[in-house]
């Protein structure tokens, strides 16, 4: 397989998993907001438009964001995340980049890969800013989650297990864990620095579990425990969760194994990236769950995504061709 090939493979799982993300950002978000109104009488504009400006920082956007716009308000926030083309990592912007590396691909991957991803961006096109306050935003990002659930239904029932699924699951799994982490990062900092341990933590992990769809998994493997401790063990540790970071490391690394290379010289490299992925496997399976409850400054998720973001960058290294695709 051309280097070009595998990186538009890879960058079409990220993409679109990335779009699924932005839905779910917004929904913690809304989960976080309805649990803070059940516990006040109101919020000031300048709280809410902090929590607003929690998205765009989960995003890694500040600056960005507010070269284009004036202020931190739901309906500026809302179009910078989904439909705001100059925005490259917005839900269109995602899904079209997806759309545009599938293009080159067609004859590759089976068509329904390319009719999903087109109608999902048809779909989006047609789409202004007021359709997303309109309605219920729910309603908007739950139809979003069920196009990129269509994709990966598809791609998991149609495409046979080559080198072209695999790099699109690798793409898939390395962004799902860093999405994850950067939920729990954006939630971090809502709780404004008291850590997982004090009283006020649990209306915003419960938030976490259900903005990765975990909510009813959760209570199903942990029974009655709802403590803090089991949610953030859930989120981050579970190895049979399929949003866990654990587990989205653990797929990363069956799907790198699994890539069929004939070139010595490059088989070398991706036994190398293998041993980098283990090392932040290890480092999770070193983790028990009061370390992470206990770190009051977010360190360990730091570092957990400070190296997730680094096996991208080896992966680029090993396998492709800087550039020769959207990135």
């Amino acid at each position: 397989m051309l280097n070009r090939n595998a990186e538009a493979l890879f960058w079409i799982g990220r993409y679109m998993e990335r779009a699924e993300n932005h839905a779910r950002l917004i929904d913690v978000h809304y989960h976080l907001q309805q649990e803070e109104l059940n516990a006040s009488s109101g919020d000031e504009p300048v709280e809410t438009m902090c929590k607003w400006a929690r998205i765009v920082d989960a995003l890694g956007s500040r600056q960005a964001f507010e070269q284009q716009y004036d202020s931190y308000d739901e309906q500026e926030v809302l179009m910078y995340v989904t439909l705001d083309r100059d925005n490259p990592n917005s839900l269109v912007s995602c899904v079209n980049h997806a759309r545009n590396n599938l293009r080159t691909l067609r004859e590759k991957v089976p068509s329904e890969l390319w009719d999903t991803i087109n109608g999902f961006y048809l779909w989006l096109r047609e789409k202004q800013s007021k359709d997303l306050t309109r309605e219920s935003p729910h309603q908007f990002f739950g139809q979003t989650k069920d196009w990129t659930a269509l994709f990966q239904g598809y791609s998991q029932s149609v495409m046979p297990r080559e080198n072209e699924w695999h790099f699109i699951e690798c793409g898939k799994y390395l962004e799902r864990a860093e999405n994850t982490l950067r939920i729990m990062q954006a939630v971090e900092h809502a709780a404004e620095g008291e850590g997982w341990n004090s009283t006020n933590a649990y209306p915003y992990l419960h938030a976490v579990l259900k903005s990765v769809s975990g909510y009813q998994s959760f209570r199903r493997y942990y029974l009655d425990s709802v403590a803090v401790e089991a949610i953030v063990e859930f989120v981050v540790l579970n190895p049979i969760f399929p949003r866990s970071v654990h587990f989205a490391l653990q797929e990363l690394v069956e799907h790198i194994r699994a890539l069929d290379l004939q070139d010595k010289q490059l088989r070398v490299a991706h036994d190398r990236i293998l041993r980098q992925v283990g090392k932040v496997i290890a480092d999770i399976g070193c983790l028990e769950r009061e370390d992470l409850v206990l770190d009051r400054d977010g360190h360990i998720t730091a570092h957990l995504l400070s190296a997730c973001e680094s096996l991208g960058v080896a992966f680029a290294k090993t396998f492709f061709r800087m550039g020769e695709a959207s990135a």
